[in-house]
């Protein structure tokens, strides 16, 4: 079953998270959630098996190259391909989450064009994406361009997508279409479930509990997001160093400060505490007008009222 969007819903997950328990259910039994490190070693392996078992095919499309699929298949003994995890394009990268260390396997098959930025973890990207378990069931298929917000999708992919780029250059068609030059990045992500849905995965998505998945992806565009238009790109309102918007809320009213257009809850808008150049850019370092520490936009105490 597909379901479009379901693995990058994040507020998805939380809801199905907070609900999905049901009491003939024993793989959503939260009373017997598993330890992350256990799960954590057993996905490696999963993982780490499936790059020395299997290998990959770029599907070509005599329609439209810009709409490729990156197909994995089993080695037998016919098989003359090489194992993934053999591939020159195949990296990896360490990440943490609640304390616990995550390796992020992903193939980098093209990174994009060069000049083009890579998107951050709070940025929205521009790009065709399918989303399976480690046993290649589909969960999710979006083979038309789409914009998503990497601040909605799982932690395993948009730690991913930051390795990667754009194309150069596109044109548009008649019918509204665009056509991208074919530089743009694209590549996969082999997804621990600790950074991904771990317990409880989307209701009605086939996902396991504590199953690894992969997502393949081609990537056209990003773009540097403001989310509450305050003027500060999202990505800068990460005050814990989380690379996770969700858990910064400096004035605790319940709304994190990338969606918050008063961070500091003093009824001066966060918009009118910063600075901007002639062109409208940001200017850095932020205002701290009364030289305690703390910049204008984060501090209740200022302006004080006489």
């Amino acid at each position: 079953m597909k379901l479009k969007n379901l693995p990058l819903i994040l507020l998805l997950f939380i809801v199905a998270f907070n609900i999905s328990c049901d009491d003939d259910d024993d793989d959503n039994d939260f009373a017997d959630v598993r330890d992350p490190t256990e799960v954590r070693d057993e996905n490696k392996i999963e993982i780490e098996n499936f790059l020395e078992t299997h290998y990959y095919e770029i599907e070509e499309n005599s329609s439209n190259n810009n709409l490729r699929n990156l197909v994995f298949h089993e080695l037998d003994e016919d098989t003359e391909e090489s194992p993934i995890i053999e591939s020159e394009f195949l990296e990896s990268k360490v990440i943490t989450q609640q304390g616990v260390d995550y390796t992020l396997y992903y193939l980098k098959i093209r990174e994009g064009n060069s000049e083009r930025r890579k998107p951050t973890f709070a940025d929205s990207v521009f790009l065709t994406l399918r989303g399976q378990t480690i046993r290649k069931t589909v969960f999710e298929d979006i083979p038309n361009p789409t914009w998503l917000d990497n601040t909605q999708s799982i932690r395993g992919l948009r730690e991913a997508l930051v390795e990667y780029r754009g194309a150069g250059d596109f044109t548009e068609n008649n019918d509204g279409t665009f056509f991208f030059d074919d530089d743009f990045g694209y590549g996969a992500v082999f997804v621990p479930s600790g950074v991904a849905y771990f317990a409880v995965p989307p209701t009605g998505s086939g996902i396991r509990s504590y199953e690894p998945i992969i997502f393949s992806f081609q990537m056209y565009r990003s773009r540097e997001t403001d989310h509450d238009g305050d003027g500060i790109p999202s990505w800068l309102e990460d005050l814990e160093d989380t690379r996770d918007v969700l858990d910064t809320d400096s004035n605790n009213d319940g709304s994190p400060n990338f969606i918050d257009v008063d961070d500091d809850g003093d009824g001066v808008l966060t918009r009118d505490e910063v600075e901007f150049d002639e062109d409208g850019n940001l200017i850095q370092p932020f205002p701290d007008s009364n030289g305690n520490g703390t910049p204008d936009y984060l501090d209740p105490t200022w302006p004080t009222e006489d």
